[in-house]
């Protein structure tokens, strides 16, 4: 199963752990298949060292060379109109498109008030654990 994380759950996941780091385990276990862009990579990566600035004890090189390697990179359609409320969000909406997956993973409100648009559904990580993975 192919899935989008949002930059707040790949963050919470790395830094903060609880349902989030779940998520990411179930990538590293092969339970499902992250897809970026390279617009969300950049985000991963900003995000990332913005916040090992103030946690510098956590080294992100090894997660951000696995997402780098072992995620699928796909490039994005353009949309002809704003998606989401705020247009930073869209991203994650035309990366799930590009890709053909339908799921983001997501506990951004933007995004998950536009659950279902074009077929692709948002899910909180604690939604996407007790619903999907059970």
């Amino acid at each position: 199963m192919k899935i989008v994380l949002d930059t707040n759950v790949f963050a919470s996941g790395v830094f903060f752990g609880g349902t989030p780091h779940r998520v990411l385990q179930a990538w590293r276990d092969g339970k499902v298949q992250l897809v970026i862009s390279p617009e969300i990579l950049a985000e991963y990566i900003r995000v990332a060292e913005a916040l090992s600035e103030r946690f510098p004890a956590i080294d992100l090189r090894p997660i951000l060379e696995l997402v780098t390697v072992n995620a699928d990179m796909v490039s994005l359609t353009e949309s002809a109109r704003p998606i989401c409320d705020d247009p930073d969000d869209d991203k994650f909406f035309l990366t799930a498109i590009s890709a053909r997956c339908k799921l983001i993973v997501s506990g951004d409100k933007h995004l998950l008030v536009k659950s279902g648009y074009a077929r692709e559904q948002v899910l909180t990580p604690r939604d996407f654990m007790e619903k999907i993975l059970l």
